[in-house]
């Protein structure tokens, strides 16, 4: 049975202040659990790059919650100004590094190869990718969201083989629905996370119901039990929600 996860994606967001005491009410929040049972969803925060090591002193020792980057390099070391290893990541306590995400792709150019590069160099240092794929508004309207999302897929599967999703997350994101307040409707969201499921079991169907699939399109306490009772949908991966604890608890206790 596949273990829900909710991971808060922070962006470009928060201060030294600010990470330690959201940290501390979050470890607080899933230390009472769901209130008349224990939180069942693995939970994971990845704050900016700065903050990593402040905000493992807090999670250190706590084991209900992972620490999480929002990006890494494809490179182990070297003449690379401004980027980070895998190993650095490992070495300040990550256990998990999101990779693709849909600004970095738009914003970036980060190509689908690239994509592929960056999770083999996390898995290469233990860590759990958490593979960002999904459509725009114009591949949506014009009826290519299967196509984009399977060719995301493909670059991955292609390159590192379908055992890779061993070590790897996927979310979903509908590129339309981040941070525009749209969101899925939770029909929707379970139709592309069927497909991806789908996609994984043509080459292993083994790895295809193991690998947790999240949904990261805007996800708030108001719509993330529905979201998250579909049968494909495993938990989130939350932007802005995650900054404030309250909110973000209440997410995690949707997810189970």
């Amino acid at each position: 049975m596949r273990q829900p996860l909710v991971a808060g994606n922070w962006k470009l967001n928060g201060s030294r202040e600010f990470t330690r005491q959201l940290i501390e009410d979050i470890t607080v929040g899933v230390s009472a659990g769901g209130g008349s049972r224990p939180l069942q969803a693995g939970v994971v925060v990845c704050p900016p790059y700065v903050y990593l090591g402040d905000a493992y002193a807090v999670i250190d020792g706590h084991d209900g919650i992972g620490l999480g980057a929002q990006n890494l390099s494809d490179h182990e070391s070297g003449a690379f100004t401004g980027e980070i290893s895998a190993e650095m990541l490992s070495d300040v306590g990550c256990r998990y590094v999101i990779v693709g995400h849909s600004e970095r792709r738009a914003l970036y150019g980060e190509t689908s190869a690239l994509v592929a590069s960056k999770i083999k160099a996390a898995h290469s240092a233990g860590l759990v990718a958490i593979l960002c794929v999904g459509e725009t508004l114009e591949d949506r309207e014009s009826g290519t969201t299967e196509k984009v999302v399977g060719e995301q897929l493909d670059a991955v599967i292609n390159s590192l083989g379908i055992g890779s999703f061993a070590e790897t997350i996927i979310a979903y994101e509908p590129v339309w629905a981040i941070g525009t307040g749209k969101t899925a409707t939770p029909a929707e969201a379970q139709k592309v996370h069927e497909f991806i499921r789908g996609r994984l079991a043509a080459d292993d169907e083994s790895i295809a119901l193991s690998t947790r699939i999240l949904y990261g399109g805007s996800v708030k306490p108001d719509n993330a039990g529905e979201l998250f009772s579909k049968a494909d949908i495993d938990g989130g991966l939350i932007g802005g929600a995650s900054l404030k604890a309250g909110d973000f608890l209440e997410i995690c206790r949707a997810a189970g």
